[in-house]
């Protein structure tokens, strides 16, 4: 059985790595042709992404998917 210091501190860290990790919004969506893609926005800059939308969700940054910002249209 886990003592209540090691219980508290365990989950102020997951707090800590969710407040850590960056935001991912969706801020549109196109399928077409059997593909998808969407408009993201990642800490202020805007991607579009095709397959790797989870892998911004798991907490991977933009840079090291290798995506560039997506110019405004």
């Amino acid at each position: 059985m886990a003592n209540p210091t090691s219980s508290q501190n365990s989950k102020r860290a997951a707090v800590r790595k969710g407040l850590d990790r960056h935001k991912v919004y969706i801020t549109g969506q196109s399928f077409s042709g059997g593909s998808y893609s969407a408009r993201v926005l990642v800490d202020g800059d805007a991607y579009f992404v095709e397959f790797r939308l989870s892998q911004l969700r798991q907490g991977l940054s933009p840079a090291e998917l290798e995506l560039t910002p997506a110019s405004d249209e």
